[in-house]
């Protein structure tokens, strides 16, 4: 199950101990959000959902601009295809 775009915040909120993460913002710009915390989150998101099919790649960002908003989408057309295919 996706979390909402809020939930996920509060999850990465969780983990990497930032106080506010805005959707909109690339992670690589908030201060409190590295590398680390982002798997730590991918490693708890894949245990829940071991059939989600999400890795490594949902965070992808070539263009430096990546956002939550932008891995949640990425979180959600991975399950939408895969309820499809």
């Amino acid at each position: 199950m996706i979390p909402s775009l809020e939930d996920l915040i509060e999850q990465m909120k969780a983990v990497s101990g930032a106080l506010t993460i805005d959707a909109d913002v690339p992670l690589t710009d908030i201060a409190d959000v590295d590398s680390m915390d982002l798997m730590e989150w991918l490693y708890g998101f894949q245990s829940a959902n071991p059939d989600a099919g999400a890795d490594a790649n949902v965070f992808d960002n070539e263009d430096s601009l990546l956002t939550v908003r932008i891995v949640h989408e990425r979180l959600t057309l991975l399950v939408t295809a895969d309820a499809v295919g």
